[in-house]
Order: C-alpha cells, then sequence, then structure tokens
C-alpha cells in the first residue's frame, strides 16, 4: 500500500494593518493574523505575563472545594489524590499531592494499571486503593471521575467525601453528586473565561491557586510547579490559548532549572537541555512518562516525580527509559506484524484501517494507529484482543473524518466506543471486527467525499532561503509554545537543487545540502532514506528550529515534503 501525495495549500497573505508595531518582522505579523490574533493583543500573546492569570474561583465548585480542603487541613483528616496513568495524570497527583502535604495533610496517592484495571475511576481499581491503606475522609479524583457516577456515590455511601478535579466532558446524565466537581466543562453562569481548555493539571493549578489566595503557606511557591503544569499541558495535546500558552510559556522556563529532582534525572536520561521546547516535553520527556502506565508499571512514573533523593530519581529515571525502550520494542513489533497484516488481508482502496490481533500489546496500539493512519492517510483502528476474545481497540483519524460519529453509527457492534473526533477507543469482540471494519468503511465512503478525504499540506508562508537567518529565528521563537491550536509554523520555498548527493544517516534519516540561486542551506529529511525522490529542482515544505552544535547556533531547516518544482500560478 503506497504513501498518498499530499496536496499543498498555500494559505492567502492577509492584509497587513497600518497602524501595526513596525518593530515586527513582517512575516511573523503576517502569521499571527493568519492566527486570529488580534492587533493590540499581539504583545500580549508574543509576550504573555503571569499577572495576566485570571481568578481560579471564577471555575465551576471551586469554593466548596476549597472549604472542604481547608476543613481536612483544620481536622487533621486523610486525603487520597487519585489519578490516570498518563503525563496529566501523573503530574496532576504529584502537584496536588504536593501542596496537600505542604499544608500538612496526611495524603497518599494512586494511580489505576491500565491494563487489568483501566482507566478512572472503576470497581477493581477502587479495591486496590482501598486496601493500600486506610479508609480517607476524602478522595479526590484528578484527570478522570466526571462521568463516574456509581463509583462517586458507592464511596459517598461507604462514608467518603469526594471532590472531583478534571477536564473531560460530563455525561448526558450530568455530573456526579458530590462535594464539587472542578471541571471547567461542566456548565456554569458566570461569565468570562470558560477555561474549557485546560488540561488536568491545568484544573489542580488552579485549584491550588485558589487555595493558597484563601490561606497561604510561608515559603511555597506555586510558580515553581509550572514545569508540570507546562509538561501535561503540552503532552496532553489541549489547545495552547489563552492561559494554556501563558502557563506552557513560563512553565518551559522552569523546567529547563526544575527543582524537581526525577525531572532533573528524566532531562539527563533524555539528554535534553535547555531552553527547552515543547517538542522537548512532547517528543523525549513526555514519552518516557507515558511509557510506565503502557506498561502497566504507572507508580514507576509517579515515583520518580514525587522523589527528593537525587540518587533514587536517577535510578527510577534509568528505570523509566528501560520502560520506554520496551514500549519501543513493542510498538517496532506491532507495526511491521500490522503493516504485514495490512499487505496480506486489505484492499489498497479501502477508505479505512483495522487491524486486530491477539499478540499486540493494548498498551502500545494507539501509537501503532497513529503512525499507520500518517503514513496512509486513513482512519485507522489497531485492536489488542485478549485471551477471552475482547479487543480494546485505538483509533486515530484524518482530517474530516470523525471517529465519535463513525462509533456511534456502529454502536451495536460495540461493546463499548468513546473519545474524540480524531482520537478514541473501542472494545469489540473478535468475531465483530470484520464487521466493524466493513461499518466503519461504509460511514465514512457515505459520509465523507474522496476528494476530502485526500491529503493536505497547509503552508502558513512562502520564504526565501536568504530570509533564513538567526535574527528571523529569533523573531519567530517568539510565536513558540507551538502545540494544539498553535501549530508550529509550515515554510514553503520554490526551486532549489542539491549541491551533494543525500548522505543517509541511521535510521533511514537524509541530510541534505541544498542552495537556491547563490544561497546554500542544509537540511534534514527524517525518515526520507527509502523514500522515492522526486527530479530537481525540487518545491520544498520545511519547519525551522534552532541547533547547537559545539557551541555554534545554527537555524536548522527540517524538511516536510518534497515535490517537482511547481512555477507559481
Amino acid at each position: 500500500m503506497s504513501q498518498k501525495q499530499s496536496q499543498w495549500i498555500l494559505a492567502e497573505v492577509p492584509e497587513i494593518p497600518p497602524d501595526i508595531d513596525d518593530t515586527l518582522p513582517e512575516i511573523l505579523v503576517r502569521m499571527l493574523c493568519q492566527r486570529g490574533v488580534e492587533i493590540g493583543d499581539m504583545k500580549r500573546f508574543l509576550q504573555p505575563r503571569l499577572q495576566d492569570l485570571q481568578d481560579p474561583f471564577l471555575m465551576p465548585d471551586m469554593r466548596p472545594a476549597v472549604d472542604r480542603i481547608l476543613t481536612a487541613i483544620d481536622q487533621n483528616q486523610s486525603v487520597c489524590v487519585y489519578g490516570d496513568y498518563d503525563v496529566d495524570g501523573i503530574t496532576s497527583v504529584t502537584l496536588l499531592t504536593r501542596v496537600l502535604r505542604a499544608y500538612g495533610v496526611k495524603t497518599r496517592s494512586f494511580i489505576p494499571r491500565r491494563g487489568p484495571e483501566g482507566y478512572g475511576l472503576n470497581e477493581a481499581a477502587l479495591k486496590r486503593c482501598m486496601s493500600e491503606g486506610d479508609k480517607p475522609d476524602l478522595l479526590v479524583t484528578v484527570d478522570c471521575g466526571t462521568a463516574s457516577l456509581t463509583e462517586i456515590a458507592a464511596l459517598t455511601t461507604d462514608g467518603v467525601d469526594v471532590i472531583v478535579v478534571d477536564h473531560h466532558e460530563p455525561p448526558p446524565q450530568g455530573k456526579p453528586d458530590c462535594i464539587a466537581v472542578v471541571n471547567p466543562k461542566c456548565p456554569q453562569e458566570r461569565e468570562g473565561d470558560s477555561f474549557d481548555y485546560l488540561c488536568a493539571a491545568g484544573v489542580v493549578f488552579k485549584l491550588a491557586h485558589a487555595l493558597l489566595k484563601t490561606r497561604m503557606i510561608d515559603g511555597f511557591d506555586l510558580k515553581e510547579h509550572l514545569d508540570m503544569v507546562a509538561m501535561a499541558t503540552v503532552a496532553d495535546i489541549v489547545p495552547l490559548v489563552n492561559e494554556n500558552r501563558l502557563l506552557v510559556r513560563h512553565g518551559l522556563k522552569f523546567l529547563a532549572n526544575t527543582k524537581n529532582e526525577g525531572l532533573k534525572a528524566l532531562m539527563e536520561v533524555a539528554q535534553v537541555k535547555g531552553p527547552l521546547t515543547s517538542a522537548d516535553v512532547g517528543f523525549r520527556i513526555g514519552p518516557r512518562i507515558n511509557a510506565a502506565g503502557r506498561m502497566d508499571r504507572p507508580e514507576d512514573a509517579l515515583a520518580t516525580l514525587t522523589t527528593t533523593d537525587a540518587d533514587e530519581a536517577a535510578a527510577l529515571a534509568e528505570t523509566l527509559d528501560g520502560h520506554n525502550k520496551t514500549r519501543q520494542g513493542e510498538e517496532l513489533r506491532i507495526h511491521k506484524a500490522a503493516l504485514k497484516q495490512l499487505e496480506a488481508e486489505h484492499d489498497p482502496s479501502d477508505p479505512v484501517i483495522v487491524l486486530g490481533s491477539r499478540d499486540w500489546h493494548p498498551g502500545v496500539v494507539g501509537i501503532v494507529a497513529s503512525r499507520l493512519m500518517r503514513r496512509f492517510h486513513k482512519p485507522t483502528f489497531i485492536i489488542a484482543i485478549d485471551a477471552q476474545g475482547i479487543g480494546k481497540g485505538s483509533g486515530r483519524s484524518i482530517g474530516g473524518v470523525s471517529l465519535m460519529d463513525a462509533i456511534n453509527a456502529n454502536r451495536e457492534l460495540l461493546e463499548a466506543g468513546g473519545g474524540h473526533a480524531m482520537a478514541a477507543g473501542i472494545s469489540v469482540h473478535e468475531d465483530k471486527i470484520d464487521a466493524f471494519r466493513q461499518g466503519f468503511a461504509d460511514f465514512v465512503t457515505t459520509h465523507v467525499s474522496e476528494e476530502d478525504r485526500l491529503p493536505r499540506l497547509h503552508i502558513d508562508a512562502e520564504i526565501d532561503f536568504p530570509t533564513l537567518s538567526l535574527d528571523f529565528l529569533k523573531s519567530y521563537e517568539l510565536l513558540q509554545p507551538f502545540g494544539s491550536a498553535n501549530p508550529e509554523p509550515l515554510f514553503m520555498t520554490r526551486e532549489v537543487w542539491l549541491t551533494e548527493p543525500p548522505q543517509e544517516l541511521k535510521n533511514h534519516h537524509l541530510r541534505l545540502s541544498m542552495k537556491q540561486k547563490e544561497c546554500w542551506k542544509s537540511a534534514m529529511f527524517f525518515s526520507a532514506g527509502q523514500r522515492k525522490l522526486p527530479e530537481q529542482p525540487w518545491d520544498i515544505a520545511f519547519t525551522i528550529n534552532r541547533n547547537v552544535f559545539r557551541g555554534r547556533t545554527s537555524l536548522q531547516i527540517v524538511i516536510q515534503d518534497v515535490r517537482a518544482h511547481q512555477k507559481e500560478d
């Protein structure tokens, strides 16, 4: 099955307002306009300030949550913080536990295991949670709980008060009956920022802010814990808008000089050195934390972030790195097997990819689904089937195809299913996988035209080689942090020639030396060694970043796509 050629779509050049700040490069202003940033907000966007954070009590149920936690502090009650096994959940547990212990609260934490227990509050995980310590007076869920109406009702009946701190959508039945549900996705009557873009760690940060506004702790600086919030916000791929952008921008600075021994050790293992970017979190630090959850050892990640001993942190970071290498090995094995199965069983004209096996690990099927979706530009589900014949699948989609709509259209074939338009999970019996594949394909062909399913490369601006200077890079970096809703800009340039044959490095990466007229540049083209390259000259689509090697700083071009040169229309 061949990879589809992308259609390049160059964004229209916006009209530059006459009263714009002339100290900003024109191309930077153009990209700000393309991203919907108003003239009066440009400086605030480029230089966000912590003093612009809004009142945390604008969040729903914040006052009853703060009051109940203060009661736990004053009455010396025990608290359990119950989270999720991904980066957002583990950093949320770490941050809230640290704040509560700073108040002197008897606090323990709990993370469910993905394989045997699954996500969120559930009977199996709660049974283990209660067996590992005394029954708490107060249980605070982070990054879960909004949809756990039955489980929370049982806890309340058992005499455990519950506070939910979450960012997931409430169920149709409404929010659970408990002390408070601090979740920006829940309806509220107050006007102003809805905060619905926050990840769980962002909501925990607001709760901590509200607690400290109500009762300060001598010597406790909440800003120093923005490293946790930045990591979670990037790793959870929530929109980098409003306060998220502010929290990540400043959080990355604190992360570069973190006081957290576990993060220091993780950055050492991942060979990450400041100044840090969202890519460092998303591709180097975050995956090592997530790998523990994928390998059913989330407690290792939690221990790494909570230890205060440097030697223990170093050992735990090595353990996480080992989990990540195991995850990478499993991912590679499953990816190869999936490609083989795809070649043998699927027609290249199929509009979807649905593959399953009893030999696949459920913790990594989502990553494999993402790789296949990007390679073949088809909505994809990869399913790990257990010994009882129940498959747990993860899906990733392309623009225009909603996985949730597809799941709802095929509910009768599934045991369960939920998620979002672009990423979702299903539970399906192996006997019904073929029927689901057909139903999924029928939904896609019925609701989305073939033209709308073609891959598109959306390019922000056309730029020539002489413009790519370190001065331009310095201004360009003000757009960071990049992520959801503020993607890394994609540039293009025309009619470039290779000055020598491509140099293939390990993992099929290419190092290229190119020229455009009389200007020479070097570039990296990752995983392109086995790709058939077009005849020269080329047009190239690329991103840029800062490269520091042996003390020398340069602007690095990273090619995303190439095509034979096409003259401008």
